[in-house]
């Protein structure tokens, strides 16, 4: 059986249990695993080890343990939005620069321990909610620096790329806000079933040519 693999922040932990290790959490990798395990039933299993807070930093430093360790043979990485917020809540954030250089030292180490192990990088993205708007405008500006990075990263690896910030910005316009992100930043359930659907997507192509 082959091994899925979803790494981040808190979006993608969602309340995780780190006592149970197949926990999924709340949020969308559980989605999209079920997704996944309807249209490829028992051929995977999954593994979520997103950590809350974690800014791109914090992902590089256990590579080894997290990712590495694990042999993946399909990994979604969804890292940003903390290295924007940390910043603008506790001085404490990863400026663009450095979050392209802890990015790629990350990549380049997945990719020469894990050669043949498929990657998926997500957008980072925010909205417009009660723990943004104090400072929207700048919030929005850094991630969208960020989500840039991590597109080129895409590009430099060769890897696909699974962009999000738009399509949010259009449901955005749909429901009222804190609908698809409750606080700008972490979805509802409903978003997260917005992303598992996206990230389907994607993951479908590397499955159907895995078989």
């Amino acid at each position: 059986m082959k091994t899925v693999l979803f790494q981040g922040d808190s979006i993608t932990d969602a309340g995780r249990s780190r006592e149970e290790l197949t926990s999924l959490g709340g949020g969308y990798p559980s989605f999209a695993s079920g997704l996944a395990e309807k249209s490829y039933p028992g051929e995977y299993r999954y593994i979520n080890r997103g950590i809350s807070g974690n800014r791109s930093i914090d992902l590089l430093a256990r590579v080894k343990a997290d990712i590495i360790n694990l042999k993946p043979d399909f990994m979604s990485i969804l890292i940003g939005v903390n290295d924007v917020w940390h910043e603008l809540e506790r001085n404490n954030g990863v400026d663009n620069d450095r979050y392209k250089l802890y990015y790629r030292l990350l990549l380049e180490q997945v990719r020469e321990a894990l050669p043949d192990t498929r990657l998926l990088i997500m957008e980072p993205f925010v909205l417009k909610g009660e723990s943004t708007l104090k400072f929207y405008d700048k919030f929005r500006a850094e991630v969208e620096l960020r989500a840039a990075s991590a597109k080129e990263l895409a590009e430099e690896f060769d890897i696909p790329f699974l962009p999000l910030q738009n399509k949010l910005d259009e449901l955005y316009t749909q429901k009222p806000m804190g609908y698809w992100l409750g606080d700008g930043v972490h979805p509802t359930a409903e978003g997260h079933e917005f992303i598992a659907h996206e990230w389907m997507t994607e993951f479908k192509k590397f499955a159907d040519n895995d078989r």
